[in-house]
C-alpha cells in the first residue's frame, strides 16, 4: 500500500466489482475507504470459489486495505450512522441506480448539504441525462450495448463477450481516475464536484477511441479501424501451439519477410510506404500465418528474439501462475496479512520515492463496525443496542451467526 493519498476518508457504498475496486485502488494510494455493507454483506462475499474459512475470491481481490462498516439503510439509525460519516470525509462512492439512492436519502444534493466539500461519485451503467437512465446494468449487457460483443462479427465470428468482467474494471478505473483529479481540484480550491461514471459511456469510448476512424471526419463514413478489423489479425497456430507476432514497422516487415522466404513482398510498390502498406495488413497477415505452422511455438519465439520483433507465447490463466517474469516480481504473493490465501492479485503500479507499507487483507463483514461507531460519537451502550436490534452487524455478532 503506497501513502500518497494518506489522510483521505473514502466512504464507499457498493458492491460486486465496479465500485470495489475503484475503492480498492484509491485504497491502494493510501486513501482511509470504509466500505458500507448491508447485514448480509457484499454479495461478492457469496461468489463462489471461496477458502475453507468462507473467503471469496471475488471479494478479497476487490476489497483489500478497506474497513468495514455493516448497516441496515433501511433504518433510520443506519442512514444517520452514514450522515455523520459523511460529514468528516472526502469522498462518498456508490455504483446504486439513482433512484435506488435517491430513495435511501444519500443523493448528491443531500450529502452535498451535509458537507459542500464533499466528492460525490456515481458509478452507474448509464448516464442520468439519457433515455436509458436507471435501466439495470451489468458486465455482459455494457459489453453487447457498447458494441465490445459485437466486434468479432467483423472478422467472421459470432458475436461474444469477453470472458473477463471488462467493463465494471474499466470504468472502476475510470472513477478512480476521476476521483484522484477531483481529490486535487479540492486541494487546489476547498471545493467538492458532483462526478458520474456510467458504464455505458465509458466503455463506449473506449471502443470508439480507435473504431471511430474515418468517422472523425466524415459523418457519411463507416467506423472502423480496419487494421485491427483484419481477420488474418490473431494468434496464429504453430507446429505445436500458438503464438502471437506482431511486425509493426516497415522493418520489422522487413526482418519478417525476409525469414520466411517472402523477400519479394519487399519489392512490392504498394509495400514501400505506411500508407500504402498498411492498406495490404490483411493480406500480410495472411502471408505470415501460412508460414507460422512451420516451426515450433519455441523456435518461433527464438527467432522473433533475434530479430526484435514483438512477439509472445499464448498465455492461459495456468500459465500467467508460472510465467517466470511475473514469478521475479513476486506478482502474486499474498503481502498482506492474509488468512488462509497462497497467492493475492496486487496494486500492479509501482512508486519510486513514495512510503510502501504492508497491504492490509479484505476485512471481514462488520469488522470495523464498532470501532467506527465509537469515532462518530456513539456510546458502547448505544452502539451494542443498535447491534442487538440488527441496525448495525459487528464482527462479533459475525462471528455468531
Amino acid at each position: 500500500m503506497l501513502n500518497l493519498l494518506k489522510g483521505v476518508r473514502v466512504v464507499e457504498l457498493s458492491t460486486i466489482v465496479l465500485g470495489p475496486m475503484a475503492g480498492q485502488v484509491l485504497a491502494d494510494y493510501g486513501a482511509e475507504v470504509i466500505k458500507i455493507e448491508a447485514p448480509n454483506g457484499d454479495l461478492a462475499r457469496q461468489v463462489e470459489p471461496r477458502s475453507a474459512s468462507g473467503e471469496s475470491s471475488m471479494f478479497v481481490n476487490c476489497n483489500r486495505n478497506k474497513q468495514s462498516l455493516s448497516v441496515d439503510l433501511k433504518t433510520d439509525e443506519g442512514r444517520e450512522i452514514i450522515r455523520r460519516l459523511i460529514a468528516g470525509a472526502d469522498v462518498f462512492l456508490h455504483n446504486m441506480r439513482m433512484k435506488a439512492i435517491a430513495r435511501l436519502g444519500l443523493d448528491a444534493e443531500t450529502l452535498r448539504k451535509i458537507n459542500p466539500g464533499l466528492i460525490y461519485c456515481s458509478a452507474i451503467g448509464f448516464g442520468s441525462d439519457g433515455p436509458y437512465a436507471d435501466r439495470p446494468a451489468y458486465d455482459d449487457v455494457i459489453q453487447a450495448a457498447s458494441g465490445i460483443a459485437r466486434l468479432p462479427t467483423y472478422t467472421g465470428a459470432d458475436p461474444a463477450y469477453v470472458p473477463g468482467v471488462i467493463a465494471d474494471k474499466i470504468a472502476a478505473l475510470y472513477a478512480a481516475n476521476a476521483i484522484s483529479a477531483a481529490l486535487y481540484s479540492k486541494a487546489q480550491t476547498g471545493l467538492g464536484v458532483e462526478i458520474e461514471v456510467p458504464m455505458f459511456e465509458v466503455m463506449s469510448s473506449f471502443v470508439m477511441t480507435e473504431h471511430l476512424a474515418a468517422a472523425t471526419f466524415n459523418d457519411t463514413a463507416k467506423p472502423g479501424y480496419q487494421r485491427l478489423l483484419n481477420r488474418h489479425r490473431r494468434p496464429f497456430r504453430s507446429s505445436d501451439g500458438w503464438i502471437a507476432v506482431l511486425p509493426y514497422t516497415e522493418a520489422h516487415w522487413r526482418r519478417t519477410f525476409t525469414e520466411i522466404g517472402r523477400e519479394d513482398i519487399l519489392e512490392q510498390k504498394w509495400f514501400q510506404n505506411d500508407s500504402t502498406r498498411s492498406s495490404h495488413a490483411c493480406d500480410m497477415y495472411e502471408i505470415l500465418s501460412l508460414a507460422m505452422p512451420e516451426r515450433t511455438t519455441d523456435e518461433w519465439v527464438a527467432t522473433f528474439e533475434r530479430l526484435d520483433v514483438p512477439h509472445s507465447r499464448v498465455s492461459s490463466l495456468e500459465d500467467l501462475l508460472r510465467d517466470p517474469h511475473l514469478q521475479a516480481v513476486g506478482f502474486f504473493d499474498a503481502t498482506d496479512d492474509t488468512l488462509d490465501r497462497a497467492r493475492s492479485v496486487p496494486q500492479p503500479v509501482r512508486t519510486h520515492g513514495a512510503e510502501v507499507t504492508r497491504d492490509r487483507r479484505a476485512p471481514l463483514l462488520g469488522e470495523n463496525s464498532l470501532q467506527l461507531l465509537g469515532e462518530l460519537g456513539y456510546g458502547d451502550q448505544e452502539a451494542q443496542s443498535m447491534v442487538s436490534r440488527g441496525v448495525v452487524r459487528g464482527h462479533e455478532s459475525v462471528k455468531g451467526a
